[in-house]
């Protein structure tokens, strides 16, 4: 879902086909994919396929994601943006945060390793929560997400990102656990 390189970072998109609910897998898949196609004013396609977008690290825009323990079938995650992009210019701003849980190859009957979406948070942001400093804003989103049942806590890591009212990915980040099987 997410690759990373010294100087930028690219998801990439699975997206859904037409078939809606009537297509395989549809009954455990999340809607993120169809949100993120509709933000972008784009028809599912007939058949699936695959989009990539690479964020160039910058300085302007600084997002942190984080989660905490799994307590019962929760987890606290937060998404957090430092920018000094003037907040009137861009807004409103969609912070999305996903839940990937990363199947190992060779477990729970898969030969391949997969990433399986578990849950996604999607959150407007209009004015920014405060400048901490003279020039820069913070924008912030602190929620408990819901661990769905047959998810392996310790596998679970974030995929989180800031876009502009028209769609342009402004910065993007994951949550890396060392324990994690999988986990670049």
């Amino acid at each position: 879902m997410l690759r990373t390189d010294p100087q930028a970072l690219t998801i990439d998109w699975i997206v859904p086909t037409d078939l809606g609910d009537d297509a395989p897998l549809s009954a455990a898949a999340t809607r993120d994919a169809q949100m993120r196609l509709d933000t972008l004013r784009r028809a599912a396609p007939s058949t699936s396929a695959v989009m990539a977008t690479t964020v160039h690290r910058s300085r302007a825009n600084q997002l942190r994601v984080a989660h905490g323990p799994a307590i019962g079938h929760y987890t606290g995650a937060i998404i957090e943006l430092r920018t000094t992009v003037k907040a009137g210019t861009q807004q409103p701003l969609s912070a999305w945060l996903i839940l990937v849980e990363t199947i190992p190859a060779g477990s729970d009957g898969t030969p391949l390793e997969r990433k399986l979406v578990r849950n996604v948070l999607v959150a407007t942001w209009g004015e920014p929560d405060h400048a901490p400093l003279a020039g820069s804003y913070l924008y912030r989103e602190l929620r408990p997400m819901n661990i769905p049942q047959g998810a392996k806590p310790e596998r679970l890591r974030l995929v989180g990102w800031v876009q502009n009212a028209q769609g342009r990915i402004l910065s993007a980040a994951q949550s890396v656990c060392a324990t994690a099987p999988g986990a670049r």
